[in-house]
């Protein structure tokens, strides 16, 4: 059995390797140009470089995404990015601009293309065409069902790679093409600057009474009417893998480090039980859990299991839900002691849970600790302050501590 490729977002440097330490096969950055993700630091030539090769000295692959909506002086200077791409061993490039991808199969020949959500690929013959172009692989679109995937594969040469999305964060859009923030504050989505204007709290105001505003649904606090759930199909992976998926995606460039960790250990732990013995396979409470203990929005099956009847916008507020706060990340190894770099304060009495890249997970209700210098402290106030917890085990760097806030 071919096993499915896990592949994560990386915003920089430090969450591409976090990405990979965790268990992803693949993960997919963005450049200093070309990205739909001006959010994040994203990745400069050099750091691109070392990720790549941090990525190919653990069996790893990287895929570029260059994914915006071209313009003519993005034309002008793609294909020699393209060619340095190449040169530097990227195994792929994710586009949805047809004359983009064009360009790039005449100045890189070798430089594997991905075709992009954005390009919303929603039937058979739209995959066929691509990949009659020349791509390698095609990203459906997030408004797909079960039974569309299963056709799509069913009538699509055996050798295009289908990817889907299997978590994260959901447009309102049809597979990520919004104007909304262009127009409200000219900040271009399909540029890679989306404002998320579909998060935003909206009342109703009829045209000859300016100035009422009147709540779209019968709540005090306003309306939500764009904002839709978070995805999360870790409960569905056998069925996407039957249906001939062999890329589960998770969105997520500009998240954090611990986001990026959390949710691909539980896709990680649960791809690996299914594939150890696929007939006895049951989803583990766990792992569902743990995908709970990152800040996110409501969870829905977004379309996977029908047209999104099941719930996809949350009316009712456009908060987050953090029953978890992540309060640091090791940066450097100290035998005995849990060392690590403070994100948020904790105080002696509260219990910590430790998740490591070798799969093992702790637990420690602290009753003594101390700052850099050796200093017993009562509590960790300060961001970005040392923090040293005398305890056994072994807690590699980019071991991610975090507190339970609230049930």
């Amino acid at each position: 059995m071919k096993k499915a490729e896990l592949l994560a977002p990386a915003g920089d440097l430090e969450r591409l390797k976090v990405a990979i330490l965790y268990g992803a096969d693949a993960v997919y950055i963005g450049g200093e140009e070309f990205s739909m993700r001006t959010a994040c630091e994203n990745f400069s030539p050099e750091d691109m470089k070392r990720g790549i090769d941090f990525a190919k000295e653990r069996g790893k692959k990287v895929y570029v995404a260059l994914n915006v909506i071209m313009r003519q002086n993005d034309m002008d200077v793609l294909g020699e990015y393209a060619q340095s791409l190449e040169k530097m061993g990227a195994d792929g490039v994710i586009v949805s601009d047809l004359g983009a991808f064009g360009l790039i199969r005449k100045a890189a020949p070798q430089l594997p293309i991905h075709v992009s959500t954005q390009a919303n690929i929603t039937n058979a013959e739209t995959a066929k065409a691509w990949y009659d172009m020349g791509a390698e692989r095609v990203v459906l679109a997030r408004e797909l069902t079960r039974e569309e995937v299963v056709s799509i594969r069913k009538n699509t040469p055996s050798d295009l790679e289908l990817e889907m999305f299997v978590h994260g964060a959901m447009c309102v859009s049809y597979s990520g093409r919004c104007l909304l923030s262009n127009y409200l504050i000219g900040r271009d989505a399909n540029r890679g600057d989306c404002a998320q204007a579909c998060r935003w709290k909206y009342t109703l105001m009829e045209e000859k009474r300016p100035g009422e505003y009147m709540p779209i649904i019968e709540n005090d606090r306003g309306s939500y009417i764009f904002n839709a759930h978070d995805l999360c199909l870790l409960e569905f992976l056998p069925e996407i893998l039957s249906a001939g998926v062999m890329s589960l995606k998770i969105e997520g460039r500009v998240k954090s480090e611990y986001y990026v960790a959390t949710v691909v250990k539980a896709y990680r732990d649960e791809l690996d039980r299914y594939y150890e013995n696929p007939e006895k396979y049951k989803l583990s409470q766990e792992s569902l859990d743990l995908v709970r203990k990152v800040s996110h929005r409501r969870y829905s099956h977004g379309f996977w299991d029908g047209e999104a009847k099941n719930g996809c916008q949350y009316l009712e507020s456009n908060s987050y839900v953090r029953n978890y706060q992540v309060t640091g990340m090791v940066t450097e190894e100290e035998e005995g002691y849990l060392r690590f770099v403070l994100k948020n304060k904790f105080s002696l009495g509260d219990t910590l849970e430790i998740m490591t890249p070798n799969g093992k997970t702790y637990e420690k209700t602290v009753s003594e600790m101390f700052d850099a210098e050796g200093n017993s402290i009562p509590d960790a106030p300060h961001p970005m302050m040392t923090v040293r917890i005398p305890m056994e085990g072994h807690f590699p760097k980019y071991s991610m501590i975090r507190r339970q806030i609230c049930d």
